[in-house]
């Protein structure tokens, strides 16, 4: 598909996590605050920028960006309303709850280099089991700015011991949608006590030889918009995400 016909079927009513689709264009986090929060959350970016990579930024009250020329409000296949820092609200579509002063941010995704992954050889579990990948929040702290504050989130592939250096120089090409793997073995070195209870997203087979491997992700400004009890705010439901206009290839550095 391309990023229209999946923004219609999505528009239409289809609720699928987007992993896998339309290889080739790149994914996207969204995080829609009021104006009153917006430069404390450009300024948790960028003092987080391996979880939260700034892809576009819209103007107050736009429906679109640079980068999705959809409608932010109708063209992801899932979303989440918060209010004081609560879910309140999961939905396919938040035309209702959209304010003139809402400012839309896009952050990069993991889901943009997994084609890459699996052309270098390296396997995606969820790709292959059809799954939403798994999210979980960790016991590191982000960088405060503002009213924002939370912890850092991440996303897990189990990568086989023999091909983790391999997925390394893969995902390292790619730094707006975060780059490579922050933290490789362990989880509880991350603070996670049980890959198989994700705080987002569904839970995936490890295999006997594989490793867990855990990248940034773009969660994490949700997460710190619940940690911060922010007043309003509109997010992407996780693994639901938001397929730009903007290609893979815009986004490697050689």
């Amino acid at each position: 598909m391309t990023p229209d016909e999946a923004r219609a079927r999505f528009r239409g009513g289809l609720r699928v996590p987007t992993a896998g689709l339309c290889p080739g264009w790149t994914q996207a986090n969204l995080l829609v605050v009021p104006r009153a929060y917006a430069y404390d959350l450009l300024l948790f970016a960028q003092r987080n920028p391996r979880a939260c990579p700034v892809l576009d930024v819209g103007d107050e009250g736009a429906v679109q960006t640079s980068i999705f020329r959809g409608d932010l409000r109708t063209d992801l296949p899932g979303y989440v309303v918060y209010e004081d820092g609560v879910p309140v609200a999961e939905l396919s579509d938040v035309t209702a709850f959209w304010r003139a002063d809402l400012v839309p941010f896009l952050f990069g995704c993991s889901f943009t280099f997994e084609d890459a992954l699996v052309r270098a050889g390296v396997p995606v579990r969820h790709l292959e089991a059809g799954s939403n990948v798994p999210m979980y929040r960790t016991g590191i702290p982000c960088r405060p700015a503002g009213a924002l504050s939370g912890p850092l989130v991440v996303s897990m592939r189990p990568i086989p011991a023999s091909l983790v250096a391999m997925a390394v120089r893969v995902t390292s090409r790619y730094p707006a949608v975060h780059g490579a793997p922050i933290h490789v073995g362990e989880p509880e070195e991350l603070g996670i006590r049980d890959l198989k209870a994700p705080d987002f997203g569904d839970p995936v087979e490890i295999r006997p030889g594989e490793v867990p491997v855990f990248w940034a992700c773009g969660v994490t400004t949700q997460a710190a918009a619940m940690a911060s009890g922010v007043r309003f705010a509109i997010g992407h439901a996780p693994g639901h995400m938001a397929i730009t206009d903007a290609r893979d290839s815009d986004y490697i550095v050689p």
